[in-house]
């Protein structure tokens, strides 16, 4: 891949361009995390951060391959499915006896393979990857059930189940959490420090002048498809161990919550902008209001609808703001008209 001079990173600006947005929503983070630990029964205990993080982790894990893609100008709404068909595969190789080893490399490369069906549909075929992927969300799901039917598993090895909902002695922290960190430092490396990275946000900026300039935009896209295929798929093995549930319908409606989170964490659906901190500050300001609305016995309903109002205000409030800053840019470079000349007599 040709090396180019692309775009620096840029992140989304908040209203009147004065504030960066990923800022602006690490500072709502702090600001939540610190009303919470003072004013809610029950949120700073350490089974309950545990908690909160474990919830969190498969919105955190899908939400490290979505940035990149999203950054592409591109977006995958088949990963809740992608997940929920890991978990189902996972559970009839188990019921046949199976060992769990086996298990799970089989699922991962599952993963790869619906994103590699999605990725080829977009880039060989030049199809929406909006379209595609709606359409791959219904197809994913509806093997999953046909593979495990309503059955439900629970019966995995008690260590993997450890693993997955487990934390180190009394503290907050959970096993998988390490993991995570480990493929975060990973992706904010490629993302922000390596020429994949600086290529992806050239593409989203404009992929025409990306291909003019060399690169591979078909290829790198492809690839972006297939590590966020992976990637569900091994959220799919945490998410049936950490909830000792392999079932057709796990994860259902996790891609609007991994959506949600970027776009509030300043990742700009146009592409071509935001920083990955942004959307990990995203992810974490999202699940930690979902914990708080839960605690304070938010109906699950009204949840999903704070859910919902948040995407819909990442998405037009930095439009909002960058038209407002335009406007105001405009007026100031705007030349006065001539003065009329005096007249003579």
């Amino acid at each position: 891949m040709t090396d180019i001079t692309a775009p620096k990173p840029t992140a989304r600006r908040g209203l009147g361009g004065a504030v960066r947005w990923d800022t602006a929503v690490g500072v709502l983070l702090v600001l939540l995390l610190l009303f919470s630990f003072s004013f809610v029964d029950n949120f700073g205990n350490a089974l309950n951060v545990s908690f909160l993080i474990g919830n969190t982790l498969p919105i955190a894990l899908i939400a490290l391959p979505m940035t990149m893609l999203v950054v592409s100008g591109e977006v995958d709404l088949s990963v809740g499915s992608t997940v929920g068909l890991s978990g189902a595969v996972m559970g009839a190789l188990w019921n046949q006896g199976m060992a769990i080893e086996t298990i799970i490399p089989i699922c991962l490369v599952l993963g790869v393979v619906c994103g590699l069906i999605n990725g080829l549909l977009v880039t060989r075929l030049g199809l929406p990857s909006l379209a595609v992927t709606i359409g791959t969300m219904a197809a994913y799901r509806g093997i999953a059930q046909i593979v495990l039917g309503s059955d439900s598993v629970t019966d995995f090895p008690s260590q993997y189940l450890d693993f997955g909902a487990g934390r180190f002695g009394d503290t907050f922290i959970p096993y998988a959490a390490l993991p995570f960190v480990v493929l975060l430092a990973i992706a904010v490396v490629v993302l922000h420090g390596t020429p994949v990275g600086r290529s992806l946000f050239a593409i989203g900026a404009s992929e025409e002048a990306a291909r003019f300039a060399g690169i591979r935009v078909k290829r790198l896209k492809l690839s972006m498809f297939v590590t966020t295929g992976l990637l569900s798929a091994l959220t799919g093995v945490f998410w049936t161990l950490h909830y000792a549930s392999a079932r057709y319908d796990n994860a259902s409606g996790l891609e609007l919550s991994v959506i949600a989170a970027v776009l509030l964490g300043g990742i700009d659906f146009d592409g071509g902008k935001g920083t990955l901190g942004g959307a990990v500050a995203g992810v974490f300001l999202l699940g930690t209001l979902q914990n708080v609305m839960s605690l304070v016995n938010v109906s699950a309903q009204s949840q999903i609808l704070v859910t919902g109002v948040l995407l819909v205000i990442s998405v037009l409030a930095p439009r909002v703001g960058r038209q407002l800053a335009q406007a105001r840019a405009r007026k100031k470079t705007a030349v006065p008209p001539p003065s009329p000349a005096p007249a003579t007599s």
